[in-house]
């Protein structure tokens, strides 16, 4: 079974800076790690792997440093890492992010299953995975807490929802984006940590990908970010005191007061 896991890096600190001219996020030595939610998505790759037998690759996109997050992945088990990066590809949106992972993915060859964090911490859109499969034309369930079984190239999973769960069998290739609830995340061991250390990680450029250039970046990416600003302070409110239906009555009051 060939498994493909998208991570992404993402700042450490929720001390993010932006570009001002640009207004996207400034990456470049600024302290990373592996965005949470991926690190589920390499756990059940490398689960599935120790099951059904088979790789996994784990690809991300961003700058050369990113490069570290793939040999953590690989000291828990992944077998080789691919880093997508140039500066064709900087301040690409979740659109243009997608369409690049998905050509990466194509260049890769026979995928089975593609395995993605339910969402990134430092965007949280969660449209990066969807829009993988999108690309691909391949099937996509999101929001899975477990996957049951996987036979006659049919996977069938548990899909968290608000009320509980859904069970989906979905055809294999398929792209899923996992929950926090699918497992836990084991700790690299020695072996794992020597092998990452001593591993090559292939670098692919634009050249590398079979991409319409005009389609990546900020320049091609449809969404962009206008403006950044601070949201200004809550004003302080009040409590209200006594029994309920004079609150009402004084709620309702104040409410009509602001409109």
């Amino acid at each position: 079974m060939n498994i493909v896991v998208c991570i992404k890096q993402v700042p450490e600190t929720t001390d993010v800076k932006i570009d001002p001219k640009t207004n996207t996020l400034i990456r470049e030595g600024v302290a990373s790690i592996i965005n949470p939610f991926d690190t589920y998505a390499i756990e059940e790759g490398v689960r599935l792997k120790e099951k059904f037998g088979g790789k996994v690759t784990v690809l991300t996109m961003g700058p050369p440093q990113a490069a570290e997050a793939l040999r953590e992945a690989i000291s828990v088990g992944a077998d080789e890492g691919i880093l997508v990066s140039d500066r064709a590809f900087a301040g690409s949106d979740t659109w243009v992010t997608s369409y690049t992972l998905a050509k990466a993915i194509e260049k890769l060859g026979s995928v089975d299953i593609i395995l993605c964090g339910k969402q990134a911490s430092d965007g949280d859109t969660a449209q990066v995975g969807p829009g993988i499969s999108t690309h691909l034309d391949i099937p996509q369930v999101t929001y899975v807490k477990k996957i049951e079984e996987i036979k006659d190239e049919t996977a069938r999973v548990e899909r968290m929802v608000e009320e509980g769960f859904e069970i989906i069998e979905v055809p294999i290739p398929c792209l899923m984006t996992v929950v926090k609830e699918i497992n836990e995340p084991r700790l690299p061991s020695l072996k794992g940590k020597m092998k990452a250390r001593k591993a090559e990680i292939a670098t692919w450029t634009v050249n590398d990908l079979d991409v319409n250039k005009a389609q990546l970046g900020l320049d091609g990416s449809p969404t962009k970010v206008v403006k950044i600003f601070t949201p200004p302070p809550r004003k302080g409110g009040q409590m209200l005191k006594g029994e309920a239906d004079e609150i009402a009555g004084v709620l309702v009051d104040l409410l009509k007061s602001e409109l």
